[in-house]
């Protein structure tokens, strides 16, 4: 499991690591059932200190996207409601063109160019 953290993102550390594995899981890198590697290992791939690792997770699992089996570790109980996901990697876009100095306005734009060329 690949995940990345963007270094000029705005937004705490543990909600950008809670929504780099929200995306790993809608996008299929992780499937229900399977087990996330143990925090201490995602904490050093992403450079984190593992405490806000653990926050992510534990928001997760309080979305019950995840569950904490003692002895087992962290596995992924579903992936979240494609609705909310969506809503969640627009929020991600409107930040970044935000930071491009682009207003939701300019972004709608574009969409309904995008929306024109495509069948």
């Amino acid at each position: 499991m690949l995940l990345m953290l963007d270094l000029n993102d705005p937004r705490p550390l543990h909600e950008q690591v809670s929504a780099a594995i929200k995306r790993a899981i809608t996008t299929g890198d992780v499937a229900p059932g399977d087990r996330l590697p143990p925090a201490r290992d995602l904490a050093a791939a992403l450079g984190v200190n593992a405490n806000t690792v653990l926050r992510s997770l534990r928001e997760l699992r309080d979305e019950g996207l995840l569950e904490f089996r003692r002895g087992r570790g962290v596995s992924v109980l579903r992936r979240p409601d494609g609705r909310a996901a969506l809503r969640e990697r627009v929020r991600d876009l409107l930040d970044e063109a935000a930071q491009y100095g682009v207003g939701p306005e300019d972004v709608l734009g574009i969409v309904k160019e995008l929306m024109k060329e495509s069948p």
